[in-house]
């Protein structure tokens, strides 16, 4: 089974993503910040990681240039799930290693087919 890793400080979020992902199979691991997330990333490996940008702590992008800098991370398709919508965000999302950017609200089945394309799987 694929495991992903959902970031967000908004836990009715956390708890929409996660019913998505587990209807389609996936695996799920949560984490409230991007420093809670680097910290379980560091010893864990996960398939993929869903990532708000604004979040306490530690935002999505600081987070992205953080995972890419770890050896088993260098690979691993990093998602920004997000309200922000601005160009220059995307591209700082980027330029940090995002692999891709959706837009909140979510709509279920874009993102299961985003993962599927990702997985392959499509």
């Amino acid at each position: 089974m694929r495991r992903i890793l959902t970031v967000d400080d908004s836990t009715s979020m956390r708890q929409m993503v996660r019913a998505t992902l587990q209807s389609a199979g996936y695996g799920v691991v949560e984490a409230a910040d991007g420093q809670e997330a680097l910290e379980f990333a560091r010893d864990n490996a996960v398939d993929l990681v869903i990532s708000d940008v604004n979040m306490p702590r530690m935002d999505g992008i600081t987070l992205v240039g953080e995972l890419r800098a770890l050896p088993g991370y260098r690979l691993t398709p990093l998602l920004l799930l997000t309200t922000e919508s601005s160009q220059e965000k995307k591209m700082e999302g980027k330029r940090a290693g995002a692999t891709g950017w959706i837009v909140k609200p979510f709509n279920p089945a874009q993102l299961l087919t985003t993962l599927n394309k990702l997985f392959g799987t499509a």
